[in-house]
């Protein structure tokens, strides 16, 4: 049990576990429908996909992106559920590193393996 002063207004994104059940429900209106939450000991971890765990403790959203962290304040979970999508959604082009296969030409592909 946390110790909260009498009075004082409950404020979801102090939890940690209930400010990433916000971000989770967020992400599922986005289309990520098989996340994994996990809480203990003051943060709670949401495993997004096999390349993004997003922890939150402190009052913060942390999560690696291109071997930076990214930090976002939990009291915004739909902002984070943004900027996640976006971080996951992105064009190929946008990939650090990436390079195109082939290019098309700008026709439509085939459907055929070749």
């Amino acid at each position: 049990m946390l110790a909260v002063r009498a009075g004082t207004p409950y404020l979801p994104w102090h939890d940690p576990r209930e400010a990433t059940r916000l971000l989770r429900y967020a992400l599922h209106r986005e289309g990520f429908t098989h996340t994994y939450q996990s809480s203990a000991n003051g943060m709670s971890v949401l495993s997004v996909t096999t390349e993004l765990t997003v922890w939150c403790r402190g009052g913060t959203f942390l999560w690696t992106e291109d071997g930076l962290t990214v930090t976002h304040p939990s009291d915004d979970p739909a902002g984070a559920a943004q900027l996640v999508k976006r971080r996951l959604r992105r064009p190929i082009e946008e990939e650090p590193g990436t390079t195109r296969a082939h290019d098309s030409g700008g026709r439509p592909p085939t459907g055929s393996v070749r």
